[in-house]
């Protein structure tokens, strides 16, 4: 058995060409996932991420919503995205086999709020209601796939320190910023089948108000590991002057989870540095 491998870009935020398109090219993962924040809704972004010749999936990030409140750049964006968005579905594949289920698109955390363009495009929608379509979704992924959730905030529970994976640091004082319909959807599906990945962005991994980085893996105690996967920017300098990319890699084996980390490589792939998961590491919550 093959493991599956899944390349996850953090909040673009525009920053998106032909080095990250070449590192793809030359690495040749079984699925590219896009956590939100492509740009301020640029549509000619979301063309190209959506041209992309991989199993693809994406959620819309509050900034993808480009200061729409009409919510007519959104529909415009989930028109180029088409199937590939996964707001509040599931996006599988039969190759690779991985079931996929997004959360509630157009999320800037801080608990439960629907902006003026997806209530535009959606309807009103409450907390339980958001929830449910997430639960729903996980049901109908098979039970040998691996269960990948993915949203562009992350839950609410991960902690509330100003490092904690959706911690606010941006101002006093540090809360929990995480989505609190996603951390009821996922509390329900523990029930059943816990979720072997929960990826999201965001929270920036550098904290505002100091040089500190945010905590961004962590495995909890049902064994769902989650991935803050927001490196930005996404592109830079090591000590040594080399240019490097990010990405978040995760690898499965089956169903189960076998490798979760950041990665920087070099415009010609080559691995530089890496953080993973210890496989047994795990939070109290």
């Amino acid at each position: 058995m093959s493991d599956l491998r899944v390349a996850i870009a953090g909040d673009l935020h525009g920053a998106w060409g032909t080095s990250d398109e070449a590192v793809l090219a030359r690495l040749q993962p079984d699925a590219v996932l896009f956590v939100g924040d492509l740009s301020d809704g640029d549509l000619r972004l979301t063309k190209r991420i959506a041209s992309l010749p991989y199993p693809l999936a994406v959620i819309l990030g509050n900034h993808d919503l480009g200061r729409d409140r009409s919510g007519g750049i959104l529909r415009q964006q989930l028109a180029l995205l088409g199937e590939n968005h996964c707001g509040w579905t599931q996006r599988g594949w039969s190759q690779p086999a991985i079931g996929l289920v997004g959360g509630r698109p157009g999320s800037a955390g801080g608990g439960f709020h629907l902006s003026h363009a997806v209530q535009a495009v959606y309807g009103p929608i409450t907390l339980e209601q958001s929830a449910d379509r997430i639960v729903a979704a996980a049901a109908a992924v098979p039970e040998d796939q691996p269960l990948i959730v993915m949203a562009h905030c992350g839950p609410s529970g991960l902690g509330s320190e100003a490092d904690s994976p959706c911690g606010r640091d941006w101002k006093p004082p540090a809360v929990d910023w995480g989505d609190q319909d996603l951390a009821l959807a996922l509390d329900r599906m523990g029930r059943q089948r816990p979720p072997d990945l929960v990826v999201f962005g965001h929270m920036h991994h550098q904290l505002k108000r100091s040089n500190a980085l945010r905590r961004t893996l962590l495995r909890d105690r049902r064994g769902t590991a989650f991935l803050n996967a927001a490196c930005v920017p996404r592109s830079g300098r090591d000590a040594s002057g080399r240019e490097l990319l990010h990405f978040s890699w995760a690898e499965f084996r089956g169903a189960s989870l076998t490798h979760l980390s950041h990665r920087w490589y070099s415009p010609d792939a080559q691995l530089m540095h890496e953080e993973e998961l210890p496989r047994q590491e795990a939070m109290a919550c």
